[in-house]
């Protein structure tokens, strides 16, 4: 009678099988990333292919600290692990314990370990970047004398200002030895003391840029005391130099915008500063003769002339209201002048006379208001509203009743 076994000891039995095999214990196998999920937990899952098969694989997340990049669709790696089966489902798969790049992938870790090394060195901060001067005379260009970068440059930097000197150091870009024809062409643009120096070239791939990830390039332009202006490819490029120049430009031509200042655009700001400099002048000018004739004024007013005919003035006004005082006090004065002369008017004798009474006196002036004050043969005077009677007393009459 057939033995029969169930699922969970055939797989058990082929993992066992699996774990004897020395060569599936530790090996690398070379395929392309694809179906890569990073889970929650810290593992990795993916799937590695090639044109022939795939194999499932898995990091767990305690192997993750030597993973200098992440893994991402279509990447080229060399994945080195065991093969062992997952006795639950029956599959067999690749448990990675490193993960390294291929080929260009390779030369991509390459960068990213000097990119990392340089930048903990501190040559990439802002505090070491010198600024592109505004307006360069001399620019010196580290490129290959042929091709359409340098062409690109010469043509921008003469578009823009005509009257710019352009130094070219022929370097080689790409191969053996380009490396160290670059650093001789930036150490030989700085004795020439050009204003900027424009290093780069056109595009290519990871292999032909690799001149430019060179650390003994790196430490030429930050040793260099010109500014660097970086322009190493397309805008998707990125260089190790990109990152310790002074200023990366995106291309070639933008390097050249970048280093040569636009002398038509230069006039035109020029002309319009001209402008508004003449108006904010005249406006200073105005302004300082409103002020001029404002303070011109308080020092009249404040002068000692000034103060005198202040004083014056003051004078004269006060004269005036003096005189008019005076003239109300006299008018015043008058009125009641009159009103008194009125009054002695109605208690004057000689008004009375006027009247057509009379005064008598006798000889001693003593006036005579009762008859028994006279006798018969005295002399009296009798006064009229026109002169003097003398009369002798005659006789005398007394009242009826006297």
């Amino acid at each position: 009678m057939r033995n029969v076994y169930s699922v969970g000891q055939v797989n058990s039995y082929i993992k066992n099988m699996f774990s004897q095999d020395f060569l599936l214990q530790d090996l690398s196998v070379k395929g392309e990333i694809s179906n890569c999920k990073y889970h929650t937990s810290g593992h990795i899952y993916f799937t590695l292919k090639d044109m022939k098969g795939t194999i499932s694989c898995v990091m767990f997340a305690g192997n993750r600290s030597g993973l200098a990049f992440r893994l991402s669709e279509g990447l080229q790696v060399i994945v080195r692990g065991c093969v062992d089966v997952y006795e639950r489902d029956g599959k067999y798969q690749l448990y990675a314990k490193e993960i390294t790049l291929d080929g260009a992938g390779a030369l991509y870790e390459k960068f990213e370990k000097l990119k990392k090394e340089l930048q903990e060195q501190g040559m990439f901060d802002a505090c070491y970047k010198k600024p592109i001067p505004a307006y360069s005379r001399i620019v010196g260009v580290v490129t290959a004398p042929t091709g359409a970068a340098v062409r690109d440059i010469i043509n921008i930097a003469t578009r823009r200002n005509p009257y710019v000197q352009i130094i070219l150091y022929p370097a080689l870009v790409q191969g053996e030895g380009a490396a160290a024809s670059i650093v001789n062409g930036i150490r030989a643009l700085e004795r020439q003391q050009v204003d900027v120096i424009i290093v780069g070239r056109g595009g290519g791939s990871i292999e032909d840029l690799w001149a430019f990830n060179e650390e003994i390039v790196a430490q030429a332009v930050f040793d260099c005391n010109v500014p660097v202006i970086s322009a190493v490819g397309h805008e998707t490029d990125t260089t190790i130099i990109d990152y310790v120049a002074d200023l990366r430009a995106p291309t070639p031509s933008a390097a050249a915008e970048l280093a040569v200042f636009d002398v038509t655009e230069t006039l035109r700001q020029m002309k319009e500063r001209e402008l508004t400099l003449l108006r904010l002048m005249r406006s200073r000018i105005e302004w300082n003769r409103i002020h001029l004739k404002a303070y011109d004024a308080k020092i009249r007013m404040n002068s000692p002339m000034g103060k005198i005919r202040e004083k014056k003035t003051w004078l004269l006004r006060q004269e005036e209201k003096i005189n008019e005082a005076i003239k109300g006090k006299l008018l015043d004065r008058r009125h009641k002048l009159d009103i008194y002369i009125e009054r002695l008017k109605g208690l004057s004798p000689l008004e009375k006379l006027n009247q057509g009474f009379s005064y008598v006196s006798d000889e001693n002036g003593k006036n005579v208001k009762d008859i028994r004050q006279v006798q018969i043969g005295d002399k009296l005077q009798i006064y009229v509203r026109n002169g003097v009677i003398n009369a002798d007393v005659t006789g005398k009459q007394g009242e009826k009743n006297g």
